[in-house]
């Protein structure tokens, strides 16, 4: 364990993606297996512990440490891990401390019975140095946040072997912790795994964002185009296991299992076939928002109303693999697209249809349709996508294959009203923030500040520093780890505040939301030091940007 501590406390400190590797690289080639497996399990994300929950460490601080004491101190470091690591006290001989190793933990954790992890827990941590307790405790809570994402760590295994990061995302979905067949083959002691999987999960092909300024560099002659629909990513696989039976799975583009909430596509797909596609509500042959698709995300099962009021559809635009051939990832785009087309027709199904391509002679053109689309989907479309007529299907975000071209962001401006402390690198920050506009205050003729988004990102390093200095500093209460941000006035009695340009990508009407409405991905892109905040927007503002498409309320989820 005290290995694998090590690694990921240099991990957190190291910036540089080189050097993230080659530290990496070191620890797999020296480690043994298992231990090397469960830390590469550990940092792609790969394990789950039901019995292990943050909870259960709460309830043995307490036992150690004044609760308020606690509560003070995990307020003011803003990380549960970091917290506990720093405030254990050890009970025992520092002789009686010894490193037990990750493999036993994992197991441990894995197997136990809930009543006797606590006791395990306690003796681990008490074993275990500050460096230590904080690896085990992120490694339980599931969020090590040490800057590495699955796919580095892949590319440090496929790096022992002088192999392609691809090589080993094409086989990890049919491995599993702690993956000795992986190791011994990326070193040469052994074959290829092969996953036996009837229904397995491919690492899906990603787009680059495409700036007005890159296109001057592309060739219109090269590229396709389609809508990029306003939903999610899915993969529908379906096969027949070796003694016949049928498998059906729908994934994420994680490779999530999302099987279960979406029973009326699975038994939909009744052929086989892998197919790419973006998981959409129709109604009445009408792609809706994402808000209205929403109601069917996030959930282990569905009832027969939603699945009724929320009929779930697949938009196909790519083929993994076709029928009786198990892939089809290096031909070409143009060519993977005729045998999907082929294969829906081959096998018509209500569910699930083909992405229409969008015809364009130069970008000049494309740029007109993706700011203006027409149609009664138009507002499903978020701009649209770029794909190179000859590009294979390549795991990960290969460099000038597909573009994603989204149409601009709508930009409201808003008031800082909350600030909130954020985790990991982040923890000593205010760096989650609520912002709101005017709205008429009921019986008065004042106006008041109604909360319309939260957003942690848009903004840099530099100016995450001057705004958590501006909330630090304002007046307002403070709630556990969120701080009010509450307004000054003039001398002529005009509001004194923060206001912040937000832009977003689409509004919803919400019943759970005290202005009536919620923003999609907003995020902070300009801080207005030098705008009054009574010159900020109206809640008239966000009402005129709802279409009428938009007006249902979204329903609380049950």
């Amino acid at each position: 364990m005290n290995g694998f501590a090590a690694l990921i406390d240099r991990l957190a400190y190291e910036p540089r993606r080189n050097g993230k590797l080659a530290l990496m690289e070191a620890y797999f080639r020296d480690t043994p297996d298992p231990e090397r497996g469960f830390a590469l399990a550990a940092m792609t994300g790969s394990l789950k512990f039901a019995n292990a929950k943050s909870g259960l460490i709460r309830a043995l601080m307490a036992e150690r440490i004044d609760p308020v004491l606690f509560d003070i101190s995990y307020d003011y470091v803003g990380d549960l891990s970091e917290t506990v690591a720093l405030l254990w006290k050890p009970r025992g001989e520092a002789a009686e401390r010894i490193d037990t190793p990750l493999a036993d933990i994992v197991e441990a954790l894995t197997n136990m019975r809930k009543l006797d992890l606590p006791g395990h827990l306690a003796r681990w941590l008490d074993a275990l140095d500050e460096t230590g307790r904080w690896a085990l405790l992120k490694l339980i809570t599931g969020g090590l946040r040490i800057g590495v994402s699955a796919r580095l760590a892949k590319t440090a295994v496929a790096n022992l072997g002088g192999l392609e990061a691809n090589a080993v995302e094409q086989v990890w979905h049919g491995l599993k912790p702690p993956y000795l067949d992986l190791f011994a083959w990326v070193e040469g002691r052994g074959p290829m795994p092969e996953a036996n999987d009837p229904a397995p999960f491919r690492p899906v092909m990603l787009a680059h964002p495409l700036e007005d300024s890159e296109i001057a560099r592309l060739d219109p002659s090269e590229f396709v185009a389609e809508w990029k629909w306003d939903g999610i990513r899915v993969q529908a696989v379906s096969g027949r296991a070796t003694n016949g039976e049928r498998v059906t799975r729908l994934y994420s583009r994680t490779g999530e299992d999302i099987s279960t909430a979406f029973p009326d596509l699975v038994d939909t797909i009744d052929f086989d076939c892998a197919i790419d596609g973006e998981l959409l509500v129709m109604r009445e042959g009408r792609v809706e928002s994402f808000n209205i698709l929403q109601q069917r995300l996030n959930r282990k099962s569905v009832s027969p109303k939603l699945l009724l009021e929320y009929p779930a559809h697949i938009r196909a635009y790519d083929i993994i693999a076709d029928g009786g051939e198990a892939d089809v990832r290096t031909l070409p785009f143009e060519e993977r697209r005729q045998r999907l087309g082929a294969l829906l027709e081959t096998h018509p199904r209500a569910r699930i249809d083909l992405s229409p391509l969008v015809p364009f002679e130069s970008f000049e053109d494309l740029q007109a349709l993706r700011a203006s689309p027409s149609g009664e989907d138009s507002e499903a479309i978020e701009g649209c996508m770029l794909k190179r007529r000859d590009s294979p299907y390549v795991p990960g975000r290969p460099k000038g294959f597909w573009f994603k071209w989204k149409r601009d962001p709508l930009i409201v401006d808003c008031v800082l009203m909350y600030g909130q402390r954020g985790h990991g690198k982040r923890s000593s920050f205010y760096s989650d923030f609520t912002f709101g506009v005017w709205r008429a205050k009921a019986g008065s003729n004042e106006e008041e500040l109604v909360p319309v988004g939260k957003a942690y990102f848009g903004f840099t390093d530099e100016e995450l520093i001057e705004l958590d200095r501006y909330v630090r500093k304002a007046a307002g209460q403070r709630f556990g780890p969120v701080k009010e941000v509450a307004l000054g006035r003039t001398a002529d009695g005009r509001p004194v505040g923060l206001v912040l340009e937000i832009a977003f990508e689409g509004l919803q009407r919400s019943t759970r939301h005290k202005s009536g409405v919620a923003m999609r991905f907003p995020r902070i892109s300009r801080i207005r030091w030098d705008k009054p905040a009574d010159e900020a927007d109206r809640i008239d503002a966000l009402e005129r940007l709802l279409s009428p498409t938009l007006l249902e309320p979204a329903e609380a989820d049950p």
